[in-house]
């Protein structure tokens, strides 16, 4: 038996969000949402973005997720990513 599998969606109309929604595949299993902002990711920032994980996990719960974002974010928004089980992988 041979197991298809199917490929990773990185169009954000496909989760049902937002199209400003940046989304990048990062591994085999593995998606990248992209908030490269010039300003501070406060922890109001972090709850939507766990509110966008939450809404992709609902529709590919095998996913594991990760923010793409500048050095520009408060240890409150790290923590709340880390509970939530999201990566955070920083740019420049």
């Amino acid at each position: 038996m041979i197991l298809l599998q199917t490929p990773m969606e990185t169009n954000p109309n496909y989760y049902d969000l937002s199209s400003r929604v940046q989304l990048e595949k990062l591994g085999s299993n593995q998606l990248g949402i992209r908030k490269v902002i010039k300003s501070r990711i406060i922890q109001k920032d972090a709850a939507k973005i766990v509110a966008i994980a939450r809404q992709i996990k609902s529709v590919n719960p095998d996913l594991e997720l990760t923010l793409i974002c500048t050095h520009n974010i408060c240890s409150k928004s790290l923590l709340l990513l880390e509970i939530e089980g999201i990566g955070v992988k920083l740019v420049e």
